[in-house]
């Protein structure tokens, strides 16, 4: 298992902030665009290698993005419910389990639990902890919380 935290800086305008490993180092930075459409955000190893690229959908009714990772194209795109937040994820047999409302939630392929993400409340910024239990779904699982981080982010200015 490898956990990452992932917190955002309150006060960045271009939506840059770090991921860091359990020794506070950092693993990966993400730097969203500024004043641009689409709105995009990279992910990048602390070396300068861009490792995904996320990019929200223009003209949609409800939010979507879609995510390059390892040259694969995968769509997040959040479903229309009147209660709580549901995100369908066309990604390679990946299946979400939980609380996508308190960002609280586990990742799974065929059934086996690869990844899970939790809040941190009580914080300054949000902050999130993910832990990876298959090294082969981290880039995915980042990119993951990043794009519904922003559709969050999105709703709360909005409102």
């Amino acid at each position: 298992m490898h956990t990452l935290y992932m917190k955002q800086k309150v006060f960045s305008l271009r939506g840059r902030f770090s991921i860091q490993d359990q020794q506070e180092q950092d693993v990966y930075l993400v730097e969203g665009s500024f004043m641009q459409i689409p709105k995009t955000f990279s992910i990048s190893s602390v070396d300068g290698e861009e490792v995904a690229v996320i990019t929200k959908k223009i003209f949609s009714l409800l939010p979507k993005f879609f995510v390059e990772v390892d040259g694969e194209t995968l769509t997040i795109e959040k479903s229309f419910t009147f209660f709580k937040d549901r995100y369908t994820i066309d990604a390679a047999d990946l299946e979400i389990d939980g609380d996508w409302w308190d960002m609280d939630f586990q990742i799974k392929r065929h059934g086996e639990v690869v990844g899970s993400v939790e809040k941190k409340w009580f914080t300054f910024g949000d902050s999130y902890e993910i832990q990876v239990f298959d090294p082969d779904v981290e880039k995915v699982l980042i990119a993951l919380v990043v794009a519904i981080d922003c559709v969050k982010e999105d709703e709360e200015a909005s409102s």
